[in-house]
């Protein structure tokens, strides 16, 4: 769904990757030190329920971590250890930010913990069926919600929460949990057809 506003993204990003491209740093290091701040917040603030600074902090390194595809293409440094170690590492993020959520939750809404947790091992199973799709040559392009989704509407939900808005967490999980239900769906029935095809 947000893949249409990628190219404006790419846009904002350019010129703080320029400036990066001029510094020793490089995409790697934005992969990792983007997931160490990701996970350093959720895993440090959202079990003792400081949810707005946790998913500030999150929010912050996300886009640290969407840097290192910027700096790749300016730098020319692009490759298959990057993209990677790119995917692998999100996988981690996704685990400490849900898995923070989870042992918050733990303590006072055990429903919530389980839709938290089923969040979690859905967003693992849309990416994995894409990720084993494309490894057996398979087109799997598809679904309605993919990580940026899952993210937006995950650090959005969590962020307001903890400024007080009332319910949006609980809303915004439940329709995350359907949204991925949906997608790996539509995965599953994308790469079905598409070995029909083959």
């Amino acid at each position: 769904m947000l893949n249409t506003l990628r190219p404006a993204l790419a846009r904002l990003l350019t010129p703080v990757g320029e400036a990066l491209a001029r510094t020793p740093v490089t995409p790697n290091a934005l992969t990792v030190a983007g997931t160490l701040g990701v996970t350093g917040g959720a895993l440090g603030l959202f079990p003792i329920g400081e949810l707005f600074p946790g998913a500030l902090v999150c929010t912050i390194f996300v886009f640290t971590d969407m840097l290192d595809g910027t700096l790749a293409r300016i730098k020319g440094t692009s490759g298959k250890f990057g993209a990677f170690l790119d995917s692998t590492l999100d996988r981690v993020a996704d685990a400490a930010i849900f898995g923070g959520l989870v042992l918050w939750f733990m303590r006072s809404d055990h429903l919530l913990a389980a839709v938290t947790l089923y969040c979690l091992v859905c967003g693992f199973g849309v990416s994995y069926v894409k990720a084993r799709a494309e490894g057996l040559g398979l087109d799997c392009a598809t679904g309605l919600i993919e990580r940026p989704e899952r993210m937006l509407i995950g650090l959005t939900s969590v962020g307001l929460s903890g400024l007080g808005v009332p319910y949006i967490l609980p809303i915004g999980l439940w329709a995350l949990a359907a949204g991925s239900t949906i997608t790996f769906g539509q995965r599953m029935r994308s790469v079905y057809r598409a070995s029909k095809g083959s």
